[in-house]
């Protein structure tokens, strides 16, 4: 295990190459050339506190939001990150090792056991939803919902000029959709959606399906 001295610190310069060259690699997966800023964090994060319990982060990057998580009092080992980069997810572990890392992509979140039967409280949501197919967005949404409790939230930020999961796509998943907020001091400006089950919904891909402690898929490395 990395030691205190050991774990790298946050550089804004060192981590916005990194995220230009990530993007210049695979510009639809990454889908902005620089990190979320502070005041997109703030907003993705405010709802979130200690008693929400564990938190799933998804497309966690160089760990924006995950700093803001653990601001909010989320302990670190209540967090579990989820990246498909090998060098995001690497640093995330060097950054957070109490945090539960998973190289892996994020729609086969139902594949993976986290956190048992007492489930996530939260999934926060760095993916870019919009340059994703709508197979991929169900995917990931179902497999979101099936570790998150009954009163369990997802948020999720976009840039565009609407909630990044068409109206289509919430009623087969009966999903309610709900802006909490948005920032123009983020580059580019976003806004921040939270997405919950309607009530009476259940969603019937929500059984956990292969336990990572015996049986990973191989498309997924626990860090």
């Amino acid at each position: 295990m990395t030691s205190e001295a050991q774990k790298p610190d946050a550089d804004p310069l060192s981590d916005l190459v990194r995220f230009f060259r990530a993007w210049l690699s695979d510009p639809l997966r990454v889908a902005a050339v620089i990190p979320s800023g502070m005041a997109l964090a703030d907003v993705m994060t405010r709802e979130i506190s200690a008693a929400t319990g564990p938190v799933i982060e998804l497309g966690a990057g160089t760990g924006v939001f995950t700093r803001a998580l653990i601001a909010r009092g989320v302990p670190e080992d209540q967090l579990a990150l989820v990246e498909s980069s090998f060098d995001f997810a690497q640093l995330l572990q060097l950054r957070f090792p109490q945090a539960y890392t998973l190289r892996m992509n994020a729609t086969q979140l139902r594949h993976i056991e986290l956190f048992g039967q007492r489930g996530a409280g939260a999934v926060v949501s760095g993916l870019p939803l919009l340059s994703m197919s709508a197979r991929e967005v169900i995917r990931i949404l179902e497999g979101a919902f099936g570790h998150l409790r009954p009163n369990g939230a997802f948020y999720q930020f976009t840039y565009g000029p609407r909630c990044p999961v068409s109206r289509p796509l919430l009623d087969r998943l009966g999903l309610k959709a709900t802006q909490i907020g948005g920032t123009w001091a983020n580059v580019p400006p976003a806004a921040v959606y939270r997405f919950r089950r309607r009530p009476a919904h259940t969603m019937a891909t929500s059984q956990v399906l292969e336990p990572h402690v015996s049986a990973p898929p191989s498309s997924a490395e626990a860090w």
